[in-house]
């Protein structure tokens, strides 16, 4: 385990260890773990870790198809899940949407103003005048109750119980192939843009690049397996898989890219 632990960044060490416990307790407690709302990344490290123990199983669901952000089930390999146990309400919101358009950060925004962590709220989705969240059952009373409003449009949220009537993602990612000479933030963002170098610093250097949701200023960051990247004016990338590397030592790598509409 401690092999594994070492490919990870020093700031991911708080969340390792609280896996490493999820997978403790469930060896000894016998029953299933259920975790928040995770990410991308949050989930590729859940993976990672239970996936080396054949005596557990590991299931994820966000209820939305290819969502984002899943909730986990930890559980020993013998036992069923059906996707109740994941424990996921969706609601819809109406709003006067001939006066105003609410986007996806109108949304959160409002959502995070209610208190809430934003590991109890999975993906949104906005489709025309749709809007369509999935969040933690056990907070659902309370965010139905409370929700009122989303910037200036008072709006009413009702509950969705038939989920063939769900938002279906038109998001297309484009899988690529393509050689590095390191894995270097710039680097990566040069060859998988087709922009010099350059500009690709001058985008990080400017806060215009996230890492994992996380604004990365530094153009000698160290990107790994599983990361994604949003670059603003050009969508996301994700860091799919290592092939290894040519003779002449270039790392191959293949990518996922959402282009930005």
């Amino acid at each position: 385990m401690e092999h594994l632990i070492q490919h990870f960044r020093k700031e991911e060490q708080p969340f390792i260890e609280r896996v490493m416990e999820w997978q403790r307790d469930v060896e000894y407690r016998h029953h299933l773990r259920l975790t928040d709302f995770l990410d991308p990344r949050e989930q590729f490290i859940v993976s990672s870790i239970i996936g080396q123990n054949d005596d557990l199983s590991l299931k994820s669901y966000g209820v939305f198809d290819e969502a984002e952000r899943r909730r986990m089930i930890i559980c020993p390999a013998y036992m069923d899940v059906i996707p109740e146990d994941f424990q996921i309400s969706v609601f819809t919101i109406h709003y006067p949407s001939k006066f105003l358009q609410l986007k996806h950060r109108d949304v959160l925004g409002a959502l995070l103003s209610l208190g809430m962590n934003r590991s109890k709220f999975g993906d949104i989705k906005i489709e025309d005048n749709k809007i369509q969240f999935a969040i933690s059952k056990e907070i659902s009373d309370y965010v139905q109750t409370n929700l009122v409003s989303i910037g200036k449009a008072k709006i009413q949220i009702e509950s969705l119980n038939d989920l063939n009537q769900l938002i279906q993602s038109n998001e297309k990612w484009i899988e690529k192939s393509l050689t590095v000479s390191s894995m270097r933030l710039d680097s990566i963002l040069s060859v998988a843009l087709k922009i010099s170098r350059e500009k690709s610093k001058l985008l990080i250097q400017a806060g215009k690049v996230k890492v994992n949701w996380t604004v990365r200023e530094s153009s000698s960051f160290e990107l790994q397996e599983g990361d994604i990247l949003s670059v603003s004016g050009f969508g996301r990338i994700k860091l799919l898989k290592s092939e290894g590397r040519t003779k002449k030592e270039k790392i191959r790598l293949v990518i996922g890219h959402l282009e930005q509409k």
